[in-house]
């Protein structure tokens, strides 16, 4: 009989984990200008999800690369959204958005943000979906351009 409740409560488990899965694979955000972007629209196209700051000097390296793989293939196969965290307010984010001239959309972080993407130890952090919507790569660190053209070429789809 224990090893019967035992059993029952793995499957059970696992089944809450399976569903879990499946809810954070299609993660439902709303940028800045009151667009609601879900991965499953993206269908066909890489997704970058970038965790940045203001603050910090990595995040500001990053974004003219990050800015120029969303001109260039928003279009074709990538979309980019920028996540931005530990920021005093919105006024400060749109500030800093238009000085960098950042085209790509712009998500204010929060705990639903990390509940459906995930949580980053360091800024910044980029997360990379497939044209599958499978998440394939957590990027700790700086990203450039290079090392995303280079994974979705190496990458088959």
């Amino acid at each position: 009989m224990k090893n019967f409740i035992l059993g029952l409560l793995f499957l059970i488990f696992s089944q809450l984990s399976m569903a879990e899965t499946k809810i954070s694979s299609n993660f439902l955000l709303q940028d800045m200008a009151g667009i609601k972007h879900q991965l499953s629209q993206y269908k066909g196209k890489w997704v970058l999800v970038n965790y940045w700051a203001t603050w910090c000097p990595p995040c500001l390296e990053e974004v003219p690369d990050l800015v120029n793989l969303y001109d260039h293939r928003k279009r074709k196969d990538l979309m980019v959204f920028g996540v931005v965290f530990d920021y005093k307010d919105a006024k400060e984010v749109t500030e800093y958005v238009d000085d960098m001239l950042m085209s790509y959309p712009i998500i204010l972080g929060d705990d639903a943000v990390t509940a459906q993407i995930g949580a980053a130890e360091v800024l910044p952090t980029t997360f990379i979906y497939n044209p599958q919507g499978e998440l394939v790569k957590i990027k700790r660190g700086l990203i450039t351009k290079q090392y995303v053209e280079k994974m979705i070429g190496a990458v088959k789809n």
